[in-house]
């Protein structure tokens, strides 16, 4: 019984280490496991992931570190903003003329925006800005993201109130 899981262990490390067709790493159940225990409380001891998942607390520690090499997940403390004096969260639309990633580089330096994706459909990017208030959120858009060479068009949508924020989607 010890050599079966030792070669499952064996298997299962060669199967978090392949990568699929598009270069990104393919994931086997164990790997989900962790990233789920994780998700669950970021600080729980690699021991109890190990007992959750069938691996030694060594097999664990490899395999986050991994994970963490392959920029699989981070693992961070997760603010809610306006507890850090944040007083005003908005999505903005961005439409571009020309070079849609350059725009998406340049937002991503700003360190108001937390979020950046190239989009398919109304916007070329969607950006997610967190601000300390109202006049900041204008500044942000009108005078930095407006004022880039290339955006046509802003969009804003403001937060009233967030009823739901989770980070589980990684594993279903």
């Amino acid at each position: 019984m010890h050599s079966e899981v030792v070669a499952s262990r064996s298997a299962d490390q060669r199967d978090s280490s392949r990568e699929s067709r598009n270069g990104t790493p393919t994931l086997d159940a164990v790997s989900l496991a962790i990233i789920q225990q994780l998700q669950e409380d970021g600080r729980r001891p690699y021991a109890a992931i190990g007992k959750a998942v069938g691996l030694s607390e060594a097999a664990v520690r490899q395999r986050v570190q991994k994970l963490l090499d392959q920029g699989v997940m981070q693992i961070v403390a997760v603010t809610d903003p306006l507890t850090v004096g944040f007083r005003r969260q908005a999505m903005v639309g961005i439409n571009v003329e020309g070079d849609v990633e350059s725009i998406a580089d340049v937002l991503t330096g700003m360190s108001e925006v937390e979020y950046v994706v190239m989009t398919a459909g109304s916007f070329d990017i969607l950006a997610e800005i967190v601000c300390e208030d109202d006049d900041h959120l204008l500044d942000v858009i009108n005078k930095r993201i407006r004022a880039l060479p290339g955006v046509r068009s802003t969009e804003s949508f403001v937060y009233l109130k967030l009823k739901k924020q989770t980070y589980m989607w990684g594993t279903r």
